[in-house]
């Protein structure tokens, strides 16, 4: 497949900010970049106890750069990042097993799940990995261990849960529909705002999406980490409003297992962000497919 061209020189990094694994993106209604990476601590297995020291949370302006960073001793192993309309950051972190909301500043305003205790019930979570937001809403793709959607009121009042997944790993809403990468199944579930199941798409080739977000119409982008083989990657693709995928684009590293696709934003202004968390990086391009229109 083709291989796009990311922007050279985007983001600029300061001196002793140094990205970890990047394993989650998103942006806000000025355009800004919220980075979310694990500052030199690598995913293993059993976690460790102990938070990372430096900080995890980079804001950036739409130019690349750095407006601040925060989050230091907060997190252990964090995963998702998601603004809500208000303006919020919300962080998952798979070994707290919890789900935090923060001001724009970092001051933590809200906590759900109780630390280090997986269960899949009203007040806990199984590793939750991304958020959505509809009105009313938190939806929390949770996730590794756990196999729903947990819905919760912006206050953190559990609503309901639903579905099946096999690692719920990103979720994402458009006007009409909540889109579900159901990571292990190699598709994308496509509910309605009730949360019924309403179409099911599957990955080509078996592969396994692991990032989201709606391009509008109902039309869909998508962002690959591991293809059907179990080989890493960065494959990112374009589902048109029925699930056919429209175009295919390489963003990965050369190598076997250089890059690992694993969140996507879009920018107010069309720019399209993924982190890659095998290549320590968030990059930023855009589409043909988008700019020649």
């Amino acid at each position: 497949m083709p291989a796009l061209v990311v922007d050279a020189g985007w983001p600029a990094i300061p001196a002793g900010a140094k990205f970890g694994e990047v394993s989650g993106v998103d942006v806000d209604a000025a355009g800004n970049v919220w980075v979310l990476h694990r500052a030199g601590r690598k995913w293993a297995e059993p976690f460790p106890k102990e938070p990372i020291a430096e900080p995890t949370v980079f804001k950036f302006s739409p130019e690349g750069k750095l407006l601040a960073q925060w989050g230091a001793g907060q997190f252990i192993m964090p995963h998702g990042i998601s603004i809500d309309p208000a303006g919020k950051v919300w962080i998952t972190d798979v070994a707290r097993e919890q789900v935090l909301r923060f001001s724009p500043e970092g001051a933590l305003e809200l906590t759900l799940g109780e630390q280090g205790v997986t269960k899949q019930d009203a007040s806990h979570f199984g590793r939750p990995a991304d958020i959505a937001f509809l009105p009313g809403r938190v939806l929390v793709a949770d996730g590794y261990v756990n196999t729903r959607v947990a819905e919760f009121a912006p206050d953190g009042k559990f609503i309901r849960d639903w579905g099946d997944f096999e690692v719920a790993h990103a979720i994402a809403v458009d006007e009409a529909h909540i889109y579900v990468a159901d990571r292990e199944h190699a598709r994308i579930a496509v509910h309605d705002h009730a949360g019924k199941e309403v179409a099911t798409w599957p990955s080509p080739a078996g592969n396994h999406t692991y990032g989201l977000k709606p391009l509008g119409g109902g039309r869909l982008l998508a962002v690959e980490g591991r293809d059907g083989a179990d080989r890493n990657g960065a494959v990112v693709r374009i589902y048109a409003a029925g699930g056919k995928v429209e175009a295919s684009y390489d963003i990965g590293l050369p190598g076997e297992g250089a890059s690992l696709g694993h969140d996507l934003a879009i920018g107010p202004d069309g720019h399209i962000y993924v982190t890659d968390v095998n290549g320590g990086r968030v990059v930023r391009f855009s589409l043909p497919s988008l700019t020649d229109k």
